[in-house]
């Protein structure tokens, strides 16, 4: 394996006035040099992944990260994989903003040898040994928590014979995220008859973008019961959308029910108001993950091709203080 090497070798000439000398040699210990290339920061769980992944691979534990900020396009991370790869890293570590293009630069990562690791969003290439290994949220199983966690909830209150009127914030069209949760909900919808899709729109994943939207829609007429947000910045957009046009949201004399992702300390804090009724968790802490997977290629192990992280689901008759200050992001 490629290693680049941060060996540095410093004579250092210390002069005193007493004319004494002193020759210091400092070298420092090689380093795993990591290409990191993120979506960007358009969210608080952006933001926590990325910081997971600074604070875990530093030069004091062994490595050498070389972040790259995409802005949200994808022309951006192809250019910083393909500087990873002129810069021989040993590691390429990719959050894709778009499952598919990907083929041209991996394949060239793959003859010079560079492993790469996805994270968070997943790809679709013909050959999968252009990457090495997977690490993420198992997006399907979040919608379709929150699709069961919906069911069950009307039934308990006594609403399962009503008809459900849903909108759907999606977040960035043809992203793993998007594409997981919204086939993971509709498989729980597609069993029930009262339920209807009276909208599905592109929120972005940004709170001005899903203010926007749900103004759009309350201006236009369009009535609904229920706000599936696929993150908790979209919930904050809507929320704040619903609250100045004088519609309240939650499960308390609340006339729009909200589903959320992320479960952020920001989107919990709206649980526990009862402002959002349900919220998937997707860790966004993936970097001991990856750094496992780097550990056993070290060590000349083969990680498994695909893994999960641990995440759990909550709600607003589950959430407590303790839980929102234990959180890390």
């Amino acid at each position: 394996m490629k290693r680049w090497i941060a060996a540095i070798l410093c004579l250092l000439l210390l002069v005193s006035c007493a004319g004494g000398e002193q020759v210091r040699t400092e070298v420092e210990e090689e380093r795993i040099v990591i290409g990191f290339s993120q979506t960007g920061s358009e969210s608080d769980w952006r933001v926590a992944n990325s910081e997971s992944m600074r604070s875990l691979f530093t030069r004091e534990n062994g490595y050498e990260l070389i972040f790259s900020d995409a802005k949200q396009k994808q022309e951006n991370q192809i250019s910083a994989l393909y500087n990873f790869i002129q810069q021989q890293v040993d590691y390429i570590v990719l959050c894709p903003i778009l499952e598919t293009g990907w083929e041209d630069v991996l394949t060239e990562a793959k003859k010079e040898g560079i492993p790469v690791i996805i994270m968070d969003r997943m790809i679709q290439v013909e050959d999968e040994s252009l990457y090495t290994a997977y690490v993420g949220s198992d997006f399907f199983a979040e919608g379709e928590a929150a699709g069961r966690w919906l069911a069950s909830h009307l039934e308990e209150s006594g609403w399962a014979g009503e008809t459900l009127r849903i909108v759907e914030l999606q977040g960035t069209a043809g992203s793993t995220a998007q594409l997981g949760r919204t086939e993971g909900f509709a498989s729980v919808l597609d069993g029930q008859e009262r339920w209807e899709i009276v909208a599905q729109m592109d929120g972005e994943f940004t709170a001005a973008k899903a203010q926007e939207l749900v103004e759009a829609l309350v201006n236009g007429g369009t009535a609904f019961d229920v706000l599936v947000c696929q993150n908790d910045n979209m919930a904050t957009g809507a929320i704040a959308a619903l609250e100045a046009a004088g519609i309240p949201a939650g499960t308390e004399e609340g006339e729009v029910l909200i589903l959320s992702f992320d479960a952020t300390r920001a989107g919990l804090e709206a649980c526990l108001e009862g402002k959002i009724a349900f919220d998937a968790e997707c860790n966004p802490l993936q970097a001991p993950y990856v750094e496992e997977i780097i550990h056993t290629l070290e060590t000349g192990g083969t990680p498994e091709k695909q893994s999960h992280v641990e995440e759990q689901t909550f709600t607003f008759s589950t959430i407590t203080r303790e839980i929102i200050d234990a959180r890390a992001y």
